[in-house]
């Protein structure tokens, strides 16, 4: 079996959506979601672990990673239209049953495709990917809550604090014991990317638009009551962006959810990506159908 890695480009609804793949196309499928400020690249030590027995496939969500980055007067950067590029991304290779991991903006991305389409939907693994009040950390989540509701000069300033660097590198490094476990190229990575030519106000409009996805958590908790979705939550407990309520939060809905705190940060892949990649593996070796 070939386990290596392909970087692939594919054209949804007119825009390149740049993706990852890995592991055999006729093996149980495993969409992963990335969140703000990364890409796909979040997922690189994930997808060779977990490839000799799933079919792996990340896309980048557009204005992110290598997928095109079309200008906000081009393109309407909501949540809701980046969920519609994504369903059309997985009809377009043809993934018509699949499991997911989502994290961060890959969760309210993952939840409208689960909602429009729950047969299509698996397994869910969310690692720091929430869908409950209970995971906002109230302080940090205040400034989006208030730019959503008012933009303006003065909200949007406290808004762009991050896109800075040192902000980026604060959502890697807080909360993990050992800083050195994680790589500078992470954030260095994430920055470059956010320092192209009109990126920052794609970021800005997505800031804008987060609050859409709070008002949906009725309806994304009413998903998880209905369809009973086998669900993992591998979520680093020490996250001050989306706090540990929001994982315990699932068994409200999903009372078998299975969750995990792990001692790490809001990117838990990073320090603790072979437990994680464990934890999956053996979770989706019991839930899904052979």
């Amino acid at each position: 079996m070939d386990e290596r890695t392909r970087y692939r480009t594919v054209t949804v609804l007119g825009q390149e959506i740049f993706y990852r793949e890995a592991g055999d196309p006729e093996a149980p499928i495993l969409l992963l979601l990335h969140g703000y400020p990364t890409s796909s690249h979040m997922f690189r030590d994930l997808i060779p672990r977990l490839a000799t027995r799933y079919r792996l496939v990340a896309p980048d969500h557009l204005g992110f990673g290598h997928s095109a980055t079309p200008s906000v007067d081009d393109f309407d950067y909501t949540f809701a239209n980046l969920a519609e590029i994504t369903a059309a991304f997985t009809e377009r290779l043809g993934l018509s049953r699949f499991a997911m991991y989502v994290q961060d903006y890959g969760a309210p991305i993952g939840w409208r495709l689960a909602t429009a389409h729950p047969e299509r939907v698996t397994a869910i693994v969310t690692q720091n990917g929430n869908a409950y009040l209970d995971g906002l950390d109230e302080d940090f989540w205040a400034p989006i809550q208030a730019y959503g509701t008012d933009p303006s000069p003065d909200t949007e300033a406290a808004v762009r604090q991050a896109l800075t660097l040192d902000a980026i590198r604060w959502q890697y490094t807080h909360g993990v014991p050992d800083e050195s476990l994680v790589s500078p190229d992470t954030w260095r990575h994430d920055f470059a990317l956010l320092q192209r030519p009109g990126n920052a106000e794609i970021q800005l409009r997505l800031f804008r638009d987060y609050i859409t996805n709070i008002d949906l958590y009725p309806a994304f908790q009413e998903y998880f009551r209905a369809s009973r979705v086998p669900l993992l939550a591998a979520w680093g407990a020490h996250d001050e962006i989306f706090r540990p309520g929001g994982a315990t939060a699932f068994q409200r809905d999903l009372p078998d959810a299975e969750i995990h705190l792990l001692p790490a940060g809001h990117f838990a892949l990073e320090s603790h990506g072979a437990q994680i990649a464990r934890l999956v593996d053996d979770f989706l070796g019991r839930v899904l159908p052979r």
